[in-house]
């Protein structure tokens, strides 16, 4: 109920003010499980995704917008449970993981959908990069939920990091891909090469829908290699703090 509240409090005015077009919508089922495998550019593709569907659809977000003290504290776990996010304890990278699957069989169990973005966090240039194997393709084994690659558009242009103010003169876009259908290799969700095949076959998918450049390292080790240049290149600029002396 709450949900379905704020998604008439949000949807509207995202569908109204930024006029999102999407492709393939056709391809959602309209009902039973089914995991939406996205790209990530923006914080705001668990917005505008399901702000443009009809059905409920799950994301995980981290245990601290659940869990921060005080009146702000409150508002911002409310919002999130309101807009269908799931919270995931990810102090540790191996419990986080565990987590995440759990809370997206527990999902789909239901008969609902589940969203998860395979990069495992945003993109830090615009650019694809390689999918996780560990959290999409288990879950999909352990559920048989067909696997829906989808690619959002532009919605890093939207707000670029840093920027408070959006930019409504962006139309951002959704394409849906054809649901994948993982269940020849039932029972072999302990086989590394078997995920690492699933989350690859799902990058290309979602690869084909958006037409970004793929790169074949996960987002994370990109993130950190851009912020060691940044620190290099502040290194080189500014001059030792006795360089009149």
């Amino acid at each position: 109920m709450f949900y379905g509240a704020m998604k008439i409090v949000l949807g509207k005015p995202i569908k109204a003010v930024f006029r999102p077009w999407v492709e393939g919508m056709e391809n959602i089922p309209r009902e039973g499980p089914a995991i939406l495998a996205s790209n990530h550019l923006s914080f705001s593709d668990s917005f505008f995704l399901p702000s443009m569907l009809d059905r409920k659809v799950t994301f995980i977000a981290k245990a601290e917008y659940f869990t921060t003290p005080g009146v702000k504290g409150k508002l911002t776990a409310a919002f999130f449970k309101g807009v269908g996010q799931l919270p995931v304890d990810r102090s540790g990278a191996r419990g986080a993981g565990e987590a995440a699957i759990k809370s997206g069989i527990a999902v789909l169990e239901r008969g609902e959908l589940f969203g998860i973005y395979p990069e495992g966090t945003r993109s830090p240039d615009g650019r694809l990069y390689r999918g996780k194997p560990g959290g999409l393709a288990r879950v999909a084994l352990a559920t048989g939920a067909p696997v829906i690659p989808v690619a959002m558009i532009d919605t890093e242009k939207v707000q670029p990091v840093g920027q408070v103010m959006p930019k409504l003169s962006i139309r951002p876009g959704i394409r849906i891909g054809r649901p994948l259908d993982f269940s020849r290799y039932h029972g072999m969700e302990h086989d590394r090469f078997i995920l690492r095949s699933i989350t690859d076959e799902v990058m290309y998918e979602i690869m084909k829908l958006s037409g970004q450049e793929y790169v074949d390292i996960y987002a994370t080790a990109a993130k950190r290699m851009l912020a060691e240049q940044g620190q290099a290149e502040k290194g080189q600029v500014d001059p030792p703090a006795d360089a009149d002396a």
